[in-house]
């Protein structure tokens, strides 16, 4: 084997040993137990309430046997056991020295891209088409069937405000790279001037932060692995398009410095609004009927055709795998969403261990509130912060909301005047967990 095998061999050795001599969690949560019971015991004998006193000796007694007890099964399970490194323990250490997340090939590769469209739309909701077109792109990917020299996937996601296309790379981020983090993220508004684009790829020798490297090649050269975004590509000042065009048909870029940046393993994903405003602003009007949707849809399509080829160079556009149009969130899709925002609101308060039940009437006022055509799902999360969050936060701090309750929220009234009603239950730990709650209502 070469040295750098036996190193993570011996780094994972080390690691196994190290947890089997710590203590697990609930013997560390015996002693912070008897240490509370013997504070509370020495104020009780402070203030000479000896009856106290005595009651705390006797719980102290029980909890040292519980802790002994325990400590022993501990003991007797885990340390006769022989230790084994596996596989897994050796990608878990390779994966925090190096940041490539290895831990995610031990699964069956083709069978996780075989089911990408699922696992994408337990975050994204609706974008059938975007979703679609997406997943296919990356199985050619990994299927080997791309040019091993370009990225792993180019996209421009195109569609209006709100509807997923940020989130859309935040997921695919989580699912190619086993973490959210794996999103490399630029807004492109900040760099509309000339002299912004040395920002980008590194200042040349003798400027001001030459020795610091380019926002964009410093991080694919730390994170190989990743999701590159150009949030709103549009805006970037046309020099950076040409720096793009080698990224895209190369996979590799040479920074101010002198290093090659490699981009082989990375998926470039470029944002857009272009072609999406006339029609968001026709159905904003009420131009656009209900029923039109898929006309509107085709002819944003078009739009957004024309508007790229405008604005883009031939042969920028040639070289992106795929362009993903985005279609306007619907009302059914708001519900949706309302649950899934809701779902973080859950997990917040298990937090503080309190459980969270709407009601579906309360989800359906907070989707009429919240649903704007023309902006998306980004009014929806104002609504929920203004309408709920804002008053359990007051609640909560009033002390009218406690741990180890569930808040369950309805309506009172009808329509405008509609009002939301905040009840705390006492309930058992099982019901106040997140899940049942997202479930509810």
């Amino acid at each position: 084997l070469p040295d750098k095998a036996i190193d993570l061999i011996d780094e994972a050795g080390s690691r196994m040993r190290i947890r089997r001599m710590t203590a697990p969690p609930d013997l560390r949560e015996y002693d912070e137990k008897i240490a509370n019971v013997r504070r509370e015991k020495e104020s009780a004998i402070d203030a000479q309430d000896f009856e106290k006193a005595a009651a705390l000796r006797d719980q102290e007694k029980q909890l040292q046997l519980k802790r002994e007890r325990r400590e022993k099964e501990w003991k007797a399970g885990d340390m006769d056991v022989v230790a084994e490194v596996t596989e897994e323990l050796i990608a878990e250490v390779l994966a925090t020295a190096t940041g490539i997340p290895v831990f995610k090939l031990t699964e069956e590769e083709s069978q996780r891209l075989l089911r990408m469209e699922d696992e994408l739309h337990k975050r994204i909701i609706g974008q059938d088409d975007a979703i679609k077109g997406l997943s296919r792109s990356i199985r050619r990917t990994r299927a080997g069937l791309k040019d091993p020299r370009r990225p792993g996937g180019s996209f421009i996601f195109a569609g209006p405000s709100g509807v997923g296309k940020t989130e859309l790379s935040k997921a695919l981020a989580e699912f190619l790279f086993g973490d959210e983090d794996a999103l490399i993220m630029l807004d492109m508004s900040e760099f509309m001037e000339k002299h912004t684009v040395s920002r980008l790829f590194g200042s040349p020798p003798g400027y001001v932060g030459y020795e610091e490297g380019g926002q964009l090649t410093e991080k694919v050269r730390r994170k190989p692995f990743s999701v590159v975004l150009f949030d709103e590509v549009e805006k970037a000042h046309g020099d950076i398009f040409n720096s793009l065009l080698q990224i895209l048909e190369d996979g590799r870029l040479t920074d101010a410095q002198g290093r090659v940046v490699d981009f082989k393993n990375t998926v470039i994903i470029m944002t857009t609004n272009l072609g999406t405003r006339d029609i968001s602003k026709a159905v904003g009007l009420g131009f656009a009927k209900a029923n039109d949707e898929e006309s509107t849809y085709e002819r944003m399509k078009v739009k957004v055709q024309e508007e790229l080829k405008q604005h883009f160079r031939p042969e920028f556009l040639n070289r992106v795998d795929d362009i993903v149009v985005f279609h306007q969130l619907t009302p059914k899709e708001i519900i949706q969403i309302v649950d899934l925002m809701l779902a973080q609101v859950a997990e917040r308060l298990k937090d503080r261990d309190m459980g969270l039940e709407v009601s579906q009437a309360a989800k359906q006022v907070l989707a009429d509130r919240g649903y704007d055509p023309v902006m998306g799902a980004r009014p929806l999360r104002r609504t929920i912060q203004r309408e709920l969050e804002d008053t359990l936060s007051e609640k909560i701090l009033y002390g009218e909301l406690r741990p180890g309750q569930v808040v369950k929220i309805d309506i009172e009234g009808e329509g405008d005047a509609a009002t939301f009603t905040f009840v705390g239950e006492t309930a058992p730990a099982a019901v106040a967990a997140p899940s049942t709650a997202a479930s509810n209502g």
